[in-house]
């Protein structure tokens, strides 16, 4: 963990400066999440009520459950940040929030990832063999999990031993 005053003596950034500018990052890069999770939230809400889905399985039924639920918590994470943002304004608490907010993003972008593959199992396992679809949903749930996990902590231990 980097000392903030170094931080400050680095940059000539104050503090105050830091959280205000790290709030303002994290807030885009949700903006750039939000719509993704829901329009595949809002495609999960549909399926139910598409006429093919009347001859889905018991392993599709349950895949629809677990995806649908995942995208649900995603939002709710992926929104808690702004929404706290709006509760706490001028509460003097930003720092927290920043902390607490940036939790809310990784596990809001995890339940995402959950949902995105529950997602695109539901589909392949519907067009193809089941096995096809799980292998592909294994193929991509590793790439996810490389690039939206273990590279980053490659690159953050890495950076902190230097």
């Amino acid at each position: 963990m980097t000392n903030p005053a170094d931080h400050e003596a680095e940059t000539g950034e104050s503090p105050k400066a830091r959280v205000d500018r790290e709030t303002i990052e994290l807030l885009n890069g949700l903006r750039v999440i939000l719509p993704g999770v829901q329009v595949l939230f809002a495609f999960l809400l549909a399926v139910p009520f598409a006429t093919g889905f009347a001859q889905a399985d018991a392993f599709q039924r349950d895949v629809l459950l677990v995806t649908a639920v995942a995208a649900a918590v995603s939002t709710i994470l992926l929104i808690a940040p702004a929404a706290q943002h709006r509760v706490l304004f001028r509460a003097g608490a930003k720092e927290e929030l920043l902390h607490r907010a940036n939790r809310f993003a990784v596990a809001g972008t995890l339940t995402l990832g959950v949902a995105m593959i529950g997602a695109l199992l539901l589909i392949l396992d519907f067009v193809f063999a089941r096995g096809i679809a799980i292998g592909v949903c294994v193929a991509v749930a590793a790439l996810l999990v490389w690039s939206w996990q273990i590279q980053p902590a490659i690159i953050r231990r890495r950076s902190s031993r230097t």
